[in-house]
Order: structure tokens, then sequence, then C-alpha cells
């Protein structure tokens, strides 16, 4: 063998091997970001690859997207005056929901579209721009506003599926009530406001109750 033959022989390999490298990490990267958005979205996630027919790549774009324009919101803080004048708003529209189940789901539809504007999301009047924004930080929850949004405009939603869009809406609610990042939002005030409540001599609240629990 010609030392020329050689020196291209060693050259083919070296090449192939950076190749492989560049390969490797690449592919090390991109699974190292799809863990980093599981973690970060979780059920989230999930959702956004059945929107996309499954389709990785593209859900982790919009998932990338979102994180870019709205990561750097930083939720301003509730006075506690206003907590509270919310908290009190939901007690009610949970009491209300008996006698006028479907305008009790579109209060409440409203009452998170203005909480998650005064904590410095987008608008009410921008309502996908502030979904998109509320599942960057509040992705666990983020769908009880979407369950309630798609309750809302059904016309064929039973008083049941209206029941239950408002229970799992609740979560949100607390999560952007709460007194501070990283605290629960049942001070006494909101645990009072989620607990069933009678009214009329007869107990309606039962029927905001999540199914198989006491809270």
């Amino acid at each position: 063998m010609s030392t020329l033959t050689a020196v291209l022989i060693i050259g083919a390999t070296v090449a192939v091997l950076l190749a492989a490298g560049v390969l490797i990490r690449a592919r090390t990267g991109a699974d190292s970001g799809a863990r980093s958005l599981k973690r970060r979205f979780g059920p989230e996630y999930d959702r956004t690859l059945e929107r996309y027919g499954g389709d990785h790549e593209t859900a982790r774009h919009d998932l990338r997207e979102r994180v870019e324009r709205y990561g750097g919101i930083r939720p301003v803080p509730l006075e506690p005056a206003i907590r509270e004048h919310y908290v009190a708003r939901w007690t009610t529209l949970q009491e209300r929901f008996v006698d006028a189940p479907r305008q009790a789901v579109a209060d409440a539809d409203e009452l998170l579209a203005r909480i998650a504007a005064t904590r410095g999301f987008p608008d009410p009047d921008r309502r996908e721009e502030q979904l998109a924004a509320l599942s960057v930080h509040h992705p666990r929850h983020v769908e009880g506003l979407r369950t309630l949004r798609r309750a809302v405009h059904s016309t064929s939603a039973s008083t049941e599926e209206l029941r239950e869009a408002l229970v799992h809406a609740r979560a949100l609610f607390e999560d952007l009530t709460a007194a501070a990042a990283g605290t629960s939002a049942r001070t006494p005030a909101a645990t009072e406001a989620a607990r069933p409540r009678p009214a009329s001599g007869r107990h309606r609240g039962h029927l905001l109750k999540p199914k198989g629990s006491d809270a």
C-alpha cells in the first residue's frame, strides 16, 4: 500500500468518525432538549404532541416558541384586597351554579381571563395569546381554562359537563390567586371558597366537588 493510499484511508476514516461524532452530539442535544421540554410542560407536552398528530419536531418547535415569547413574563403579585375580591367572586359563581350553570361557567371563564390579565398575562381580548402564555407558566393547569371555554361555547354541554369544566378550572384559579410564586392558593378565604355550600335550604355546593373527593 502506497503512502498516499494510506493517507487517504486515514483521512476518510477520520472524516467518518467526525461526522458520526457530530450526529451523536446533535442527537444527544435534541434528546436533552426534548426531555427538558417534557419536564417543563408535563401534560401540556403530550397535549401539544397530540395536537400535531404525533409530530415531535413540530410540537417541540411550538413549545420552544412559547417559551421564547412568554417565558420572560414575571407575574405580578396580587394585592391582598384584590385577591380576596377574586376569591369572593369565585365563591359567588359556584353558589349560582345550580340555578344558572351555563352562566356560572361563562362567569368563571371571564373571571380567570381577568385575573390572568391582572397578573401580567395578555389581556382577555387576546384569548389565544393568553392561553399560550399561561401554558408556559401554568402548564399543568391551563387545560382547565381550555375545558371551561369549550364548555362555554358548546350548545350541547350537559349540566354535568359544565360542572366538570368548572371543577377542572379551579386548580388554575388557585394557581393564579396564590399569595406568591410557589405557595399554595389555599388561604383561609380560598379554602372556604372551594368548599361546598348550602343555599336556599339545600346543599348546592356538592355539585362542584370533584368525583370521589371530600374536598
